[in-house]
């Protein structure tokens, strides 16, 4: 696809559905006594992974219309062992929550993805399962899927994780559904926490302290309504395109703010953004608001440590605000971003320096000097939805025509993203 530079964005839009809220609200709904309804429900291939995944092991899940479906749970017990093989697609978030379901099964099941997937590290889920009592391999020795899972016996144990991982984190508390005995996780900075948000929903014992979250076994779930609110990681970056394209301003409806995914907003406004909120409401335990930007002259920051976990997703869209603000930024302790969709820092900085941008990688992170005229360029996506949607940011305020390959994976998170983002603008995308 070709991108070419805009004059100014104008209008209202309405983001997708949180995509983390989406795949735990039909595992947890699956797992429920009931039938749970949910609204706003992100169709991209992530979640619809999900949904496959749990119609093979004998869910029924009805689709009502555009992002409304019906889950009838079955209780912790309910599960069937699956005819094939689970394919979770290029979701990393299926593979790793749903292991930690699979591990306390009845049952055997081989669980695999996409390459993408079979190359991204699954030790991390592994290592804190095995220890509750799980029969967890990697099919190839190499600790990434495909997976062998063999269902046993759980019991709960305190595991203090390596990183700060809402994956890992939801994997053992998800496990901890069935393990006998308190289960508890202890992050170095707290994760997002939107599984223990709708875990309460649905009426598991769970309590936080600091950043330990403990589960107690034995509450049944109970079917409940859920709606998702848009998906801030989508937000992201049309907050990044109003503030970057002069005489902007859009309106962004329905946008998930919670406290530990805010570190996009946090970040523009450190870096100067028009920024402000409005309609600030709470449902199914979620806050969301609606966003208004305008563009405005950006500056360079600093980014780390316990900020890192609230906005890793939008790293990449974060080094495209930076390579246009002035001064320096500096994004560190990030070295998350290496095992991502993509090798996220090596091909941010290949593909910013290709449109012109003083752009250094180091081993955790980026140092960008913004301020550069950036020029268009042809870039290679790696078939990461967050890498593509980031440039198609950039080509807005770059000189000449960007063309992005594989531009077709943004159906993975945001699959209405071209269209939104041509309604807003007024130069052309071909």
């Amino acid at each position: 696809m070709k991108f070419h530079k805009a004059q100014k964005l104008q209008g209202v839009i309405a983001v997708p559905g949180d995509k983390s809220i989406s795949h735990r609200s039909v595992m947890l709904a699956s797992l429920a006594e009931g039938t749970s309804e949910i609204t706003d429900f992100l169709e991209g291939a992530d979640c619809l992974s999900t949904i496959e995944c749990f119609r093979r092991l004998g869910i029924s899940i009805e689709k009502k219309g555009a992002g409304h479906i019906l889950v009838h749970g079955k209780g912790f017990h309910g599960l069937t062992a699956p005819a094939v093989t689970l394919d979770a697609g290029n979701s990393g978030t299926t593979t790793r929550l749903l292991s930690g379901i699979l591990a306390a099964q009845e049952f055997s099941t081989r669980l695999t993805g996409d390459a993408s997937v079979q190359k991204r590290p699954m030790r991390r889920i592994m290592e804190p399962l095995s220890q509750m009592g799980a029969q967890i391999v990697s099919e190839n020795s190499n600790d990434c899927a495909p997976l062998l899972i063999k269902g046993a016996p759980l019991h709960g144990i305190h595991y203090t994780t390596k990183v700060a991982s809402a994956q890992v984190k939801s994997a053992i508390l998800l496990a901890g559904l069935y393990a006998e005995g308190t289960t508890e996780v202890t992050e170095p900075y707290v994760s997002r926490n939107h599984s223990e948000i709708m875990l309460r929903l649905f009426g598991a014992d769970i309590t936080t302290q600091g950043t330990t979250a403990s589960l107690r076994p034995g509450s049944p779930l109970r079917a409940c309504k859920i709606h998702v609110p848009g998906d801030i990681s989508s937000a992201a970056y049309f907050i990044a395109a109003a503030s970057l394209v002069p005489n902007s301003e859009v309106h962004i409806q329905n946008v998930g703010i919670n406290p530990t995914r805010d570190g996009i907003l946090r970040v523009a406004k450190a870096m100067g953004a028009d920024l402000s909120l409005e309609n600030i409401r709470t449902d199914s335990g979620e806050v969301s608001a609606d966003l208004l930007i305008r563009s405005a002259d950006l500056r360079g920051t600093e980014i780390g440590g316990s900020l890192i976990p609230t906005l890793i997703d939008e790293l990449p869209v974060i080094a495209v605000m930076a390579a246009f603000a002035k001064g320096t930024t500096i994004i560190r302790d990030a070295a998350e971003l290496k095992v991502k969709e993509s090798n996220r820092i090596d091909v941010m900085t290949r593909n910013l320096a290709a449109m012109g941008c003083d752009v250094e990688a180091t081993p955790d992170g980026m140092i960008i000097r913004g301020g550069r005229p950036l020029h268009g360029a042809a870039l290679d996506s790696h078939n990461d939805h967050r890498i593509a949607m980031s440039f198609a940011i950039a080509a807005l305020r770059a000189e000449g025509e960007t063309t992005i390959s594989d531009d077709a994976c943004v159906n993975i998170s945001y699959p209405s993203f071209y269209s939104d983002l041509q309604r807003l603008r007024t130069a052309r995308i071909d």
